[in-house]
């Protein structure tokens, strides 16, 4: 597909209809706040500026006490638990793990004392006025007579998180290992947040996206959620974001209109809630949102009622790219079932996958499931010997390697010791439990921060399934298609995935196009993973024609129950692969 490289969309965009207002930049933010406070013509009024872990406070804080010269500014954070606090209050779900912690149904008022939430209300009581309360946890604190949301990407929390210019909420360690600041985030924070935010949605009166340096945009909740909602009406795009790493290769940069300066890229993200963003433009203003609101805000228009009551407001499926094209092997790993991941981290569901092949050059392989024969404590003794440094690991004396094409399709059931080898490009299907691999080994690299990358063993040889040998695997996970309508111009295959496994996928092969139907109004999740370009449309003109480009991801929610995708570009047949929760 080498006429793809500068079609792949990095900013897909829901244009949003209606009669609306925006501000951009603090002073106009600012402005229009000190006019809403104005038209309620109370001698006391309370403005909550509830802000998501991540917002630069610091900065808030000072263009709040220069335009509000004469209003009472406290900052909820500053009532808080401070960072040793924290971690000694939740030393067991923060656990000293590098990547690991607990999950658990923390909120943010259990990071604050009530005395001093007791204060901060007692202080805001006696006031008059206009009082001010910023911060994570403002809206605990008072009753407002405003509300406003300060939100962040994730990505962007992230990108923070490494340069060092912010560490975790309320916390000074901006130099701290970025495994452990984004574990804090991943198993406590972040959760937290969101909770709050979702007893927030019927309060909100104003939105604001504090991704831009200085550069703050906000607009109404109201032109907000109906901004979700004429997205969730159709087919919908993730913002996608790019990674290096360090078994990284070359095809995405190559094909994806990536910057070549970088030394490769190893990860794509262009599938997954709970870390992506989403675009809305408002006329000439564009917000960028976390795309887990959409989710927690519209669960059932999203997900449907079959997903929801499986996994609660959470989109459970992930799609992610993995690209060893002239890099190296991803890490020889394993996946655990539900019950250990349920008992050692409090997760509800683990993480079950499969490898389907982009692309691959002549001598790509999967390693996938055990040699026969292999014993237990060989193969444990064998990879605790190499982590030691003594010895390199003999991966292929204990792992099977099957050859990978084009259009292959490997599946990887949890307890399944697998990695992809070099020289692949791999479409990562798999339920969205994705912080919990267990590597067995790496083989003896540094991570790009010049530190040696975890490695789980103790964790990973609970759970490795030994009978998952070469003949069994052959026969259950590689390539198990079964083929469900041939014509002239249409085939369609069932792909997968594995019976224990959630996610049910299929790939359709057209020249035309296909009429789709979600009658089980559930979520689907497909990528075009052959042909230049096609379009997706409504059958009862209830969203836009949607155009979609190679290897792009795209999301038809549960509401849309019909839908067609029609191939519009220069391939004389296209493919589509598509899965759901079934």
């Amino acid at each position: 597909m080498g006429n793809n490289q500068t079609k792949y969309n990095h900013s897909p965009t829901t244009k949003v209809k209606g009669d609306f207002k925006t501000w951009t930049g603090f002073q106009a933010i600012f402005s229009e706040l000190s006019n809403a406070v104005a038209k309620r013509s109370k001698k006391k009024t309370v403005l909550v500026i509830e802000t998501y872990p991540g917002v630069r406070i610091e900065k808030l804080r000072h263009f709040l006490e220069n335009y509000f010269e004469g209003a009472t500014v406290l900052c909820a954070d500053d009532f808080a638990l401070n960072g040793q606090q924290i971690q000694d209050k939740f030393a067991m779900l923060i656990t000293e793990d590098r990547v690991f912690g607990r999950m658990a149904a923390i909120k943010m008022e259990d990071y604050y004392e009530k005395a001093k939430l007791e204060l901060l209300r007692e202080n805001v009581a006696m006031l008059t006025g206009l009082t001010i309360v910023f911060g994570t946890g403002a809206s605990l604190a008072v009753v407002a007579d405003l509300t406003v949301y300060v939100d962040v990407a994730r990505w962007e929390i992230q990108k923070r998180m490494r340069s060092g210019e912010i560490g975790n909420w309320n916390d000074t360690n901006l130099d701290e290992d970025i495994l452990r600041k984004y574990k804090r985030g991943f198993f406590l924070d972040w959760r937290a947040a969101d909770r709050l935010k979702v007893e927030l949605f019927s309060k909100i009166d104003y939105y604001v996206d504090e991704n831009e340096l200085d550069n703050p945009k906000m607009v109404r909740w109201s032109d907000y959620c109906s901004g979700l909602e004429q997205m969730l009406q159709g087919p919908f795009r993730f913002v996608p974001y790019f990674d290096p790493g360090v078994w990284g290769g070359q095809w995405m940069k190559e094909n994806l209109g990536l910057d070549s300066s970088v030394n490769n890229f190893a990860w794509a993200f262009d599938g997954v809630a709970e870390e992506n963003s989403l675009y809305l433009q408002f006329s000439e203003v564009h917000i960028e949102t976390p795309a887990i609101n959409a989710v927690l805000k519209y669960p059932m228009e999203l997900l449907g009622e079959l997903v929801f009551s499986r996994f609660g407001a959470e989109l459970p499926i992930r799609f992610d790219f993995l690209d060893t094209i002239g890099g190296q092997n991803l890490s020889l790993q394993v996946h655990p079932h539900k019950e250990y991941i349920k008992k050692q981290f409090g997760m509800d569901y683990t993480q079950e996958e499969s490898y389907y092949l982009l692309a691959a050059k002549e001598d790509a392989v999967v390693y996938l499931g055990l040699k026969d024969g292999v014993r237990e404590s060989d193969l444990i003794e064998a990879l605790e010997e190499a982590q030691t440094g003594a010895v390199e690991l003999d991966a292929t004396r204990y792992v099977n390697t099957f050859p990978a094409k084009k259009h292959d399709h490997f599946l990887i059931p949890s307890g399944t010791v697998h990695c992809s080898g070099a020289d692949s490009m791999i479409l990562e299907i798999s339920l969205s439990a994705y912080i919990f691999t267990f590597k067995l080994w790496d083989w003896g690299r540094l991570g790009l921060d010049g530190k040696p990358r975890p490695v789980h063993i103790d964790h990973g040889k609970k759970v490795i399934n030994w009978n998952r040998s070469e003949k069994w695997v052959a026969e259950n996970l590689v390539n198990q298609f079964e083929l469900l309508i041939e014509t002239a111009t249409h085939t369609k295959e069932k792909t997968g995935l594995y019976k224990t496994e959630q996610i049910y996928t299929e790939r359709d092969w057209f020249t035309d196009y296909v009429d789709y139907d979600n009658s089980e109004k559930t979520v689907n999740m497909l990528n075009l993973v052959e042909g230049d370009n096609v379009v997706v449309e409504s059958l009862d003109d209830a969203f836009e024609a949607f155009e979609v480009r190679y290897v792009e991801t795209f999301v038809i929610p549960a509401q849309v129950e019909r839908f067609r995708i029609r191939n519009i570009g220069k391939s004389e047949h296209v493919a589509v692969l598509r899965a759901r929760i079934m």
